[in-house]
């Protein structure tokens, strides 16, 4: 069987081509962005990749066509599918017809959080012995992939609340049908799918209920909007995680970094936790990752002690390399909430004397459209020099929303001009951290060639 997977190089969907390869089929994909680290995934597992949605994509017809949520009507290759009739399917229903089918899956859904979660997650049952399949929405460093069949009936996958396709839209995560479920948190996101919070909220609703009563949800306590999700309806057993909060799972005896701490269970403790990570948000996915793991049979002890050697992902705080004794740090944050999580992280990480320098590309759809633009200079109160990159198209002044950080936050619409400025303010010791939700005209390695020494 050969399937042609529009869109591969997403993150969802170049896991899908992995899980697809795996199964013995012939799989080959079109996208109109083609870069690093999955174009070089999915090369190295063989899968042919096409530049554009062209036509010459369709030279060997392929049996099925994998059509990508980012897809729309008027894309070349969505009109060559319609008008030649060739059988079509969305990316979340070919995983729950092809792969999830009679697994025990555990599902990791939340406005953020989520890639790390599963990661987690998957990692710890890996660990443990459980060999379970996975597919996340970035690259594991545990595993160097993000998307696995595995060996046993479990299966851990990211959840995400977008729409499934330009012919189905509902959420993604309607279509996994877990048995055990994390909900992290739940916030307003996507503001070009999603006209406002009360609609994601019912999004989230039905996820709840396809949730079976021998399942378990695992949920951030205290939560109003996931306390409200709930009160529509559940018919699945609870647990709650929190670090600050009364609920089933907590902790005590945090580190400043969170780097280290205790775990307890109904507040009897079960365990201590030290980690190369750091940040209340990496401790909340700890918890939550613990409560999913016990649910499948996994002893608490054992997870704490898979979590410790947790190495991270891909884009989430990773480091990219270090020069002139500047260390650059690759992130995804591209809400307010996550970028002010990351870098309150980040500041912990610091050497003595050294600053932390945010560089931010507001690259998503919601971000673009200005809809968190209030939000976004509190968020990043905590790096102490910011650069902005604001795109050619902006219809929204970044320079006004950022006047609120005074002289320590600049905006520049040329790359070049970006890269020069953070290479002059900076100097030995500094943590650069850059967040994006895509490739930022290769900044990372800008940088770091800039800063070597002449």
């Amino acid at each position: 069987m050969h399937i042609h997977i529009l869109g591969i190089c997403g993150t969802f969907m170049g896991g899908l081509a992995l899980l697809a390869r795996e199964l013995g089929y012939e799989v080959s994909g079109s996208d109109a962005g083609v870069y690093p680290p999955m174009s070089t995934q999915l090369e190295s597992a063989g899968i042919a990749l096409h530049e554009g949605y062209s036509a010459d994509a369709f030279d060997s017809q392929p049996d099925l066509v994998v059509i990508g949520n980012a897809m729309s009507r008027g894309n070349p290759a969505v009109e060559y599918v319609l008008e030649r009739n060739l059988p079509y399917i969305s990316g979340p229903q070919f995983l729950a017809d092809h792969v999830l089918k009679d697994k025990w899956v555990l599902a990791v859904a939340g406005t953020h959080g989520k890639t790390t979660t599963a990661s987690m997650l998957a990692h710890v049952l890996d660990e443990c012995g459980l060999a379970p399949g996975f597919l996340i929405g970035g690259i594991a460093q545990d595993f160097g992939i993000s998307a696995r069949l595995g060996q046993t009936p479990f299966f851990v996958v990211e959840a995400d609340e977008y729409d499934t396709a330009f012919f189905d839209k509902r959420s993604k995560f309607v279509h996994y049908r877990p048995r055990t479920l994390v909900i992290n948190n739940i916030e307003f996101d996507h503001a070009d799918i999603f006209p406002d919070l009360a609609a994601i909220k019912r999004q989230f609703h039905h996820l709840v209920r396809i949730v079976p009563g021998n399942g378990l949800i695992i949920h951030l306590s205290a939560e109003a909007v996931v306390d409200e999700v709930l009160a529509m309806g559940c018919w699945t057993p609870c647990e709650t995680f929190s670090l600050d909060q009364p609920a089933d799972w907590q902790l005590a005896n945090a580190s400043a970094a969170y780097d280290s701490f205790d775990v307890s269970i109904e507040q009897a403790p079960v365990g201590t936790l030290h980690w190369s990570h750091s940040g209340r948000h990496n401790a909340s996915n700890a918890l939550a990752t613990l409560a999913a793991a016990r649910h499948v049979g996994i002893p608490v002890a054992e997870a704490i002690k898979a979590l410790a050697n947790f190495r991270g992902v891909k884009r989430r705080m990773e480091l990219r390399g270090e020069a002139a004794g500047v260390r650059v740090f690759d992130d995804f944050a591209h809400h307010p909430t996550a970028i002010e999580l990351t870098l309150q992280g980040a500041k912990y990480c610091l050497r003595e004397g050294g600053r932390l320098l945010a560089v931010l590309e507001p690259r998503s759809n919601t971000m673009r459209m200005g809809v968190h633009r209030d939000a976004l200079a509190s968020s990043m109160t905590d790096a102490d020099q910011v650069y902005v990159f604001v795109p050619a198209d902006l219809d929204w002044s970044m320079d006004d929303v950022f006047t609120a950080l005074g002289d320590k936050a600049r905006c520049f619409s040329d790359l070049v001009e970006l890269v020069n400025a953070i290479v002059a303010d900076s100097h030995s010791d500094d943590d650069i951290v850059v967040m994006s939700n895509g490739a930022f005209g290769g900044i990372h390695d800008k940088l770091l060639a800039a800063l070597q020494p002449a």
